[in-house]
C-alpha cells in the first residue's frame, strides 16, 4: 500500500502491531518513494521528502533523498525551499561530498529578496557548513552582517560564528562589522554579536585590544538592562534579559583580564549588578555568579573582590545544593587570591562538612585545608578531626594526610604536633600513608624531650585498641626503641607516673602476634621491637629468655621474611657485646626538606597533578616555597651525582677526614671490612624514584646529625659555571646556573638565584616550574620567599632528561612588589644544546 501524504504514513505506521510489521511497511514505502523520484513529479516530490524525513527520524535509511532535497531548494516556492533546507540539514553533514552542490543554492538564496528565504539559507549554513563552504561564502556572510533587517543580522552573526570556528584565519573579516553590531538596539542581534565577539577573542587574542575600546558600550548596555523596568518581551522572573546580561559579563571578563584601564571602566557597573540583582531567584543567582567570576578574573579593586567573595559566602547558605557546590568550587579557586576574605565564611564552610551530599562534603574539605594557617590551626584541625570520626572511608586517606601536613606546617608546639598525629592514628590508623607514619617516627626521634611522653601515650593507646594498623606500627616501633624510658620513668602523662614492668611491655607486644588484626608487616615490626628490648639493660633475664623462645618459634615460619628475621635475630643473642652494638638505639634519621603542596585524596604528598605547561600531558608541578632547612650546594651536588666523602670531582681533591675515637659503630662496620678507626667513605645516597618529587618527611624539624654518624666532607662546586637570565622584570632578576656530570648523562642540576635590581623588597615570592612529560623535575625549597635589596636567595632544581634532549622549562613566578601582586609565566629554553650529554 502506498501512502499519498505524511499524515497517512504516520497513521499506517502507528497501526502496525509488531516491529517487524513496521519495518516491512517502511521498506515498502521507501521503495515506492524511490520509484516516485524517477518520475520527476514536483508535487509528489514535496510529499515524498516529507515522508522520507519522518522515516529518517525513525532511524531508517533515507540518504537516497539527498539530491531530491537539492531540487526542492531550487524551487521558487517557499514551502519547497523550507522543506528542502530542512532535509539538507537532516540528511547531510559537513563530510558529505554532495555538500559542494549546496553552496551555489545557499549563495543564491542569501541574495534573495525574501528575508525568510535568506533566513533559511543562513540557518542551513550555520548547521552544516564545512571549511570549504565557509571560505566560499564568508564574503556573503560579511555583507549580511550589515543588513538593515535585524532578523538577517542576527542569523548572519551566528553564521559568522560558524565560519571563525571552521576557519580561524577569517576572524579579521568580521571584526569591524561585529563591533558595529554592539550598538544595535535589538536584543537578539546583541546576543548573537556578543557571542560572536566572545568566540573571536578566545580564538584570536590579538583582537582583544580592538574590542577593549568597546568596553564603554558594553557597560552602557549592561547598565540599561540592570536599571530598566519590567520588559514583557525579555523578562525572566522579574529580571530583564538575563541571557544577554550573562553574555555581556563573560565578554567583560575576557576584555578586563590583564588590562587595568578596561577593568576600571567596568568596576562601577559590576558593583551595581552585584548589589541590585535579586538573589532570591535562580535567574538572579546565575547573574551574580557570572559577576563574581568576572570580578575575580579582571584587575578589580580590593573592595570589589571582597564583595564577590561575600556573594559566594551567601551562596553557601542557600538551600539549593547546586548553588552551594558552585560556591565551594569557586572559593577553592580564589582562596589563594584573598584568604582573609574567605576566612570570614569559615564557619559556614565547616557546616558544609556535615552536608548529606558527598560532593559538597568533598569540596568543603578541600576548601578547609586551604584555610588553615598559624592563627586558626587549632580550631580547624579540631573540626577536621571531629569530622574524621564520622567521615566516609574514601575521605580518610586524604584527611589524615592533610591534617598531618597542616600540623607539620603550622604546629604551635611539638607537643601539640605529636598529640594531633596521635589522635589521627587512633581515629583512622588504617588509613595512614606510609610517608605520614615515617614522618611521625622521625619527629619523635628528633624530639628527645617528648620521647617518654609519646611512648607512654602510644602504650596506653595500643593497650586500648590494636585494630588500627598504623597506630600498632608506630607504637611497636617506638616502644621497642625506647622501652628503657618507659620502664625506668613509668608512664608519663598529666596524671601521676605509673610504673610499667618489662613483662607488661613484652606481653603487650606479643599480644599483637596473636591478634586477628596482625598481618605480615606488623609481625615484622614486633619481632624487631622485642629483639631490641632484649638488648636493653632494663629487660630482665626472664623476659630475654622468653623473647628468645618466641624468635626460635618463628625460625620455622612459612613466611620467608619473618623466618629470615627470626633466624638473624636469634643469632644475635650469641654475639654478646656485639649484639648490644647492633641493637642499640637508632640515631635520629637524617633531616630532609619538605616540599609543601595541596594534597587531595588520590595524590601523593608534596606534589600536585596538573596540566602540562608545555603541552596537554600531565606533569608534576612543584611549588618550591618552604620553611624547612635547605642543604648547601656542595651537599646537593654530592647527593645528585653519587659522590662520597672519599671521592672528588676532577677539578678538586678530597680532604682528609678527621680521626675519631673507636666506637661500637666501628665494631659494627668491622663486620663488613677492616676498620682503622677513621672514616674514609660513606654509603651512597639512595636513589630517588624519578616519578616523584624528592620530598622527604612531612614532620622534619631543624636538628643536627648525631655526633657518632660520620658526615661526608662537602665537595666544592665546579668552577666556570655559566648563568643564564631567565627573568628580568619589575625589579626582580632570576638567573639559572646549570651543572652536569659526565658520569650521569641526562641529569642536570640547576641553581636558581633571585636578586632585586631596584630599591624595593620582593615578598611572598613563589617559583614554580614544569617540564615536558619526557623529563622529570625535582625541586628543593627556596631559601627564603622574601628577597631584599642587595641579597640573593637561591633554590635548587634537578632535571632528569633523556640524554641528548634539550632542557625546556615553563616558569611561573608570583610575588608582591610595593603592595602590588605580580604573576608572570615564561618559557625558558636558553640552555645550550647537548647539556644532557648523549650523542
Amino acid at each position: 500500500m502506498v501512502y499519498h501524504n505524511l499524515k497517512a504514513l504516520i497513521k499506517g505506521i502507528r497501526s502496525c502491531k509488531t516491529v517487524a510489521d513496521e519495518r516491512a511497511l517502511i521498506q515498502q514505502e521507501s521503495a515506492a518513494i524511490r520509484a516516485s523520484f524517477r518520475d520527476e513529479d514536483s508535487y509528489a516530490r514535496h510529499n515524498n521528502i516529507a515522508k522520507l524525513l519522518y522515516i529518517h527520524m525513525l532511524g531508517s535509511p533515507a540518504h537516497f533523498g539527498q539530491i531530491e532535497c537539492l531540487k526542492l531548494v531550487a524551487s521558487p516556492r517557499f514551502a519547497d525551499k523550507r522543506l528542502g533546507y530542512l532535509g539538507i540539514m537532516l540528511l547531510l553533514d559537513e563530510k558529505q561530498e554532495v555538500l559542494t552542490l549546496v553552496t551555489n543554492s545557499l549563495k543564491n538564496d542569501m541574495a534573495h529578496s525574501n528575508m525568510y528565504a535568506v533566513g533559511l539559507a543562513l540557518c542551513t549554513f550555520a548547521n552544516i557548513a564545512s571549511e570549504e563552504m565557509s571560505r566560499d561564502l564568508a564574503n556573503e556572510i560579511e555583507k549580511l552582517l550589515g543588513s538593515s533587517n535585524t532578523y538577517i543580522r542576527k542569523k548572519a552573526a551566528l553564521c559568522a560564528l560558524r565560519v571563525i570556528k571552521k576557519v580561524p584565519d577569517l576572524t579579521d573579516h568580521f571584526v569591524s562589522k561585529a563591533k558595529n553590531l554592539l550598538t544595535d538596539r535589538n536584543h537578539g542581534v546583541l546576543l548573537s554579536s556578543i557571542t560572536l565577539i566572545t568566540e573571536m577573542c578566545q580564538i584570536d587574542p590579538s583582537v582583544l585590544n580592538e574590542f577593549r575600546n568597546a568596553v564603554p558600550i558594553l557597560v552602557r548596555t549592561l547598565k540599561s538592562l540592570v536599571t530598566t523596568g519590567y520588559s514583557p518581551e525579555h523578562d525572566v522572573s522579574g529580571i530583564a534579559d538575563p541571557f544577554l546580561q550573562v553574555k555581556i559579563l563573560r565578554l567583560l571578563r575576557l576584555l578586563g583580564k590583564g588590562d587595568e584601564h578596561a577593568s576600571d571602566t567596568m568596576n562601577d557597573i559590576l558593583a551595581q549588578v552585584a548589589t541590585n540583582t535579586d538573589s532570591t531567584k535562580n535567574v538572579g543567582n546565575s547573574i551574580l555568579y557570572e559577576t563574581v567570576l568576572t570580578v575575580l578574573e579582571i584587575e578589580a579593586d580590593t573592595g570589589l573582590r571582597v564583595m564577590a567573595i561575600n556573594i559566594l559566602g551567601k551562596f553557601l547558605s542557600n538551600r539549593d545544593n547546586n548553588i552551594r557546590y558552585v560556591a565551594l568550587n569557586t572559593l577553592n579557586k580564589v582562596v589563594s587570591m584573598d584568604t582573609n576574605a574567605v576566612q570570614r565564611h569559615r564557619n559556614i564552610i565547616l557546616d558544609c562538612l556535615r552536608d548529606a551530599d558527598i560532593s559538597i562534603r568533598r569540596r568543603a574539605l578541600e576548601l578547609s585545608y586551604a584555610l588553615i594557617n598559624e592563627q586558626n590551626v587549632r580550631v580547624l584541625v579540631r573540626e577536621l578531626s571531629a569530622f574524621l570520626e564520622i567521615a566516609d572511608d574514601e575521605f580518610k586517606i586524604g584527611m589524615t594526610t592533610q591534617i598531618c601536613l597542616a600540623a607539620e606546617r603550622f604546629a604551635p608546639s611539638k607537643r601539640w604536633h605529636i598529640d594531633t598525629v596521635l589522635r589521627v592514628l587512633k581515629l583512622a590508623g588504617n588509613f595512614i600513608r606510609e610517608e605520614v607514619l615515617s614522618a611521625f617516627i622521625r619527629l619523635v626521634a628528633h624530639t628527645p624531650e617528648l620521647q617518654a611522653y609519646t611512648a607512654s601515650r602510644l602504650y596506653r593507646a595500643l593497650r586500648d585498641d590494636i585494630s588500627q594498623e598504623s597506630l600498632t606500627l608506630a607504637a611497636t616501633w617506638i616502644i621497642g626503641e625506647y622501652s628503657e624510658i618507659i620502664i625506668e620513668g613509668g608512664l608519663v602523662d598529666d596524671d601521676v607516673a605509673k610504673q610499667v614492668t618489662d613483662k607488661e611491655l613484652v606481653d603487650l607486644l606479643l599480644s599483637i602476634l596473636d591478634s586477628p588484626y596482625a598481618n605480615y608487616l606488623t609481625r615484622q615490626y614486633v619481632l624487631s621491637a622485642i629483639t631490641k628490648m632484649a638488648a636493653r639493660p632494663t629487660t630482665s633475664t626472664t623476659q630475654q629468655e622468653r623473647i628468645s623462645e618466641v624468635l626460635t618459634q618463628y625460625t620455622t615460619s612459612p613466611e620467608l621474611e619473618l623466618q629470615q628475621r627470626a633466624v638473624e635475630f636469634a643469632s644475635l643473642f650469641n654475639l654478646g657485646e656485639l649484639r648490644e652494638g647492633v641493637l642499640e638505639r637508632m640515631p635520629p634519621p637524617e633531616l630532609k626538606a619538605t616540599v609543601m603542596g595541596v594534597v587531595s585524596e588520590n595524590k601523593p604528598v608534596g606534589s600536585t597533578e596538573s596540566r602540562n605547561l608545555l603541552g596537554d600531558e600531565p606533569v608534576t608541578s612543584v611549588n618550591g616555597s618552604s620553611t624547612s632547612p635547605t642543604p648547601n650546594d656542595q651537599q646537593l651536588i654530592a647527593e645528585i651525582f653519587g659522590t662520597s666523602g672519599g671521592s672528588s670531582t676532577p677539578s678538586t681533591s678530597a680532604s682528609p677526614q678527621p680521626t675519631s675515637q673507636r666506637t661500637t659503630i666501628d665494631d659494627i662496620l668491622g663486620l663488613f671490612g677492616p676498620s682503622n678507626g677513621t672514616t674514609t667513605s660513606t654509603p651512597a645516597v639512595p636513589s630517588i624514584s624519578p616519578s616523584l618529587v624528592s620530598t622527604p618527611s612531612l614532620f622534619d624539624s631543624p636538628a643536627s646529625p648525631p655526633p657518632q654518624v660520620p658526615v661526608p666532607h662537602p665537595q666544592p662546586a665546579a668552577s666556570h659555571l655559566t648563568s643564564y637570565t631567565a627573568y628580568d622584570r619589575n625589579e626582580l632578576k632570576i638567573t639559572l646556573t646549570p651543572q652536569t656530570s659526565p658520569t650521569r648523562p641526562g641529569v642536570v642540576l640547576i641553581l636558581a638565584r633571585f636578586q632585586v635590581t631596584g630599591g624595593n623588597a620582593v615578598t611572598g615570592l613563589t617559583f614554580q616550574a614544569a617540564v615536558p612529560k619526557s623529563q622529570q623535575l625535582q625541586m628543593q625549597p627556596m631559601s627564603s620567599p622574601h628577597v631584599n635589596p642587595g641579597s640573593t636567595e637561591t633554590q635548587q632544581m634537578r632535571v632528569i632528561s633523556p640524554p641528548g634532549a634539550n632542557v625546556r622549562l615553563r616558569l611561573r613566578i608570583s610575588y608582591t612588589l610595593t603592595g602590588r601582586a605580580v604573576q608572570d609565566q615564561i618559557d625558558f629554553s636558553g640552555f645550550p644544546p647537548g647539556l644532557t650529554g648523549g650523542s
